[in-house]
C-alpha cells in the first residue's frame, strides 16, 4: 500500500478530506479528537439531527478517565460521584487500585458526548448532522461514500473511513466484514421512569428474575430487568414501557404503571467480535468492532479506549511518512483486549441472568473475589488498567512498564517539575531521557523526529516504577514502547529502531 503522503496516480486529487469517521456517539467524537490532535484532517458524519438525550451508558472506568486526564479534559468534565465498589456478574467487587482516578465514576452518556463534541470540534473536526450513510466503496487507494443529507445525495472521498456506528452499524454491513460470535439467548429490559417510588436494588436475583433499581439525584429511577427463562423476542425497534410494567411485576411483584418512562430499550446477551478490525480502508471501533452485554459499563469503556488506541496511529498513517504496518498494529493489540473483555462480560451474563443452577458457581467466585489476589485481577480487568500491549524487542524487556500505561508522576526537569500525565496532553510520543546529559545521544537521535517525539530531560525517583531506567519512549496513547539505559551504542540504535518503528521516518534532511 502507497504511503498516504506520497504522490498516488491512482487516487483522485484533491480528496474531500483525510478520513471520514461515521458515528459521533463517544467513541466516534474521541476518534475525531484523537486524528485532530495527531493533525489529520476529519468529518464526522451523523445520522442524528441532534445529540441523544438518552443516557444509556453512565459508567467511566480508571484508565478511561487517565485517558481523559493526558487530554486535559478533567477540568471541563468536572467532578462526577465516585463509587469504589463494582462488581462481576453481580457479586460486589472492591475496585480500589493504584490510579489518581480509582473506583468508577458516575458520568452521564449525554455529558460525554457533550465534552468530547466540545473538544473534537475546538480542535477542528468537522460534524456534520443529518448524514445518513447509503453507499460505501473502498477503491483500493481511496474510499467513497454516498450519503442522505438535509440537501441530497452527497458524496465523499478518503483516504480511509472509520464505522463507530454502533452494535447494529451500517459500515460494518455495507462493508460485509465478518462479525463471528454467538446471538443473545436472554434478554433484558431496561427504562428510565420517573413518578416511581421503589427501593434500589443491586442486582437482586429473586426467585423469578433479576431485578436493579437505582434512583438518581433528579428522582429519575433506572430499572432493568430479566425474567428467568423468558426467551429473547424478535424486535423491529424499542419495547413498549407496558412490557417493562409487565415484566418488572412478575419479577419483583411492584407495580412500575404510575410511573412516565423517559427511554425504554431492550438488550441481549448477544456475543460478537468482527474478525477484522482493519478491512482495507476501513476500520472500525467500538460497538461496530464488537458486541457485547453492557455489564458494568466496560462497552463504552472498551470503545473509547478502541478510539485512543486508533488516532495517534491513523494520524501518522496519513501523513507524509508514515511507519510501515503501524495501522495493522491497531487490530493486533484491540482485538487481543477486546476479545478477553467479551469472554468476562461473557462469563459475567452467566452469573447475573442463568438460575439456580448457576448458584455455586457465584459462591465459588464470591470466595475468590474476597481474597486480594482475587480481587485486584478481576478488577484490574474491568478498569482496563492491566492491558499491556506486545510492543518489541530491545531494551529493558524484562521492565514491569514495558508496554504497559505510563503512571502518572511527578518528574523534576531543569524547567521545574512536570507531570507525566500534562506530558501526554500533546497527542505526541514522548522521550523521557534520565541520563543527565544535555547533548547525550539520546536527544540528538531523538530530535531526529522532532515533529512527532517530546523528548524530556528529568530525574525520576529513583525508588519509583521508572527507576533505574535510562530513558522511556512513550507512545501518544500512554503505554510504554521501550525503556533501557540508553547509554550504550546498541541501545541508542534500538531506540532509533523503536522511533522509527512507531512514528515512521525521520524528517527530511536531518
Amino acid at each position: 500500500m502507497p504511503a498516504d503522503g506520497a504522490e498516488n496516480p491512482e487516487r483522485p486529487d484533491p480528496l474531500d478530506t483525510q478520513v471520514v469517521v461515521v458515528g459521533a456517539g463517544p467513541v466516534g467524537l474521541m476518534l475525531a479528537g484523537e486524528l485532530r490532535l495527531g493533525g489529520a484532517e476529519v468529518i464526522v458524519l451523523e445520522r442524528r439531527a441532534a445529540a441523544t438525550t438518552e443516557s444509556r451508558a453512565s459508567t467511566l472506568h480508571a484508565r478511561t478517565m487517565e485517558l481523559f486526564d493526558s487530554r486535559g479534559l478533567l477540568e471541563a468534565l468536572g467532578t462526577p460521584p465516585n463509587e469504589p465498589r463494582g462488581h462481576f456478574g453481580g457479586i460486589p467487587m472492591d475496585l480500589t487500585l493504584p490510579s489518581r482516578h480509582t473506583g468508577q465514576w458516575k458520568v452521564p452518556q449525554t455529558r460525554t458526548e457533550e465534552l468530547l463534541q466540545d473538544w473534537a470540534l475546538s480542535l477542528g473536526a468537522d460534524l456534520r448532522r443529518g448524514w445518513e450513510l447509503r453507499e460505501l466503496t473502498d477503491h483500493g487507494g481511496w474510499v467513497e461514500i454516498a450519503a442522505d443529507t438535509p440537501g441530497g445525495v452527497r458524496r465523499l472521498r478518503s483516504a480511509y473511513l472509520v464505522g463507530c456506528d454502533g452494535e447494529d452499524s451500517t459500515v460494518r454491513g455495507l462493508s460485509g466484514a465478518k462479525f463471528p460470535g454467538r446471538p443473545a439467548g436472554r434478554e433484558l429490559l431496561r427504562a428510565d421512569v420517573a413518578g416511581v417510588d421503589i427501593p434500589d436494588r443491586r442486582f437482586e436475583r429473586l426467585e423469578q428474575g433479576l431485578a436493579i433499581a437505582a434512583r438518581r439525584g433528579d428522582g429519575v429511577t433506572r430499572v432493568m430487568v430479566h425474567e428467568f427463562g423468558r426467551p429473547v423476542r424478535p424486535r423491529n425497534g424499542e419495547p413498549e414501557f407496558a412490557e417493562v410494567i409487565e415484566v418488572w411485576k412478575r419479577v419483583t411483584g411492584e407495580d412500575l404503571s404510575g410511573g412516565t418512562p423517559l427511554w425504554v430499550n431492550a438488550f441481549g446477551d448477544a456475543n460478537r467480535q468482527l474478525a477484522r478490525y482493519r478491512e482495507g480502508r476501513v476500520l472500525f471501533a467500538g460497538d461496530a468492532a464488537h458486541r457485547q452485554m453492557p455489564s458494568g459499563g466496560q462497552a463504552l469503556n472498551l470503545g473509547l479506549q478502541d478510539a485512543v488506541n486508533l488516532g495517534w496511529k491513523l494520524a501518522l498513517q496519513v501523513g507524509p511518512r508514515p511507519p510501515e504496518g503501524l495501522l495493522d498494529s491497531y487490530h493486533g493489540e484491540r482485538h487481543a483486549v477486546g476479545s478477553r473483555v467479551l469472554a468476562n462480560i461473557r462469563a459475567q451474563g452467566l452469573l447475573l441472568l442463568g438460575g439456580e443452577e448457576v448458584e455455586p458457581v457465584r459462591a465459588l467466585l464470591g470466595e475468590l473475589i474476597a481474597t486480594e489476589q482475587g480481587r485486584v485481577h478481576l478488577a484490574s480487568m474491568i478498569t482496563g488498567l492491566d492491558i499491556r500491549y506486545p510492543v518489541g524487542e530491545g531494551g529493558d524487556t524484562e521492565h514491569p512498564l514495558l508496554g504497559t500505561r505510563l503512571p502518572h508522576l511527578e518528574l523534576r526537569t531543569p524547567q521545574g517539575t512536570v507531570t507525566t500525565t500534562a506530558l501526554l496532553r500533546s497527542g505526541r510520543g514522548l522521550l523521557l531521557d534520565f541520563t543527565a546529559t544535555p547533548g547525550a545521544p539520546l536527544r540528538w537521535i531523538a530530535g531526529l523526529w522532532a515533529g512527532r517525539v517530546t523528548t524530556v530531560g528529568a530525574q525520576p525517583d529513583p525508588d519509583g516504577p521508572l527507576g533505574g531506567a535510562g530513558a522511556v519512549l512513550v507512545r501518544p496513547d500512554g503505554h510504554v514502547a521501550w525503556t533501557g539505559s540508553g547509554r550504550t551504542g546498541s541501545e541508542q540504535s534500538e531506540v532509533r529502531d523503536a522511533l522509527r518503528r512507531w512514528f515512521g521516518l525521520p524528517e527530511p534532511g536531518l
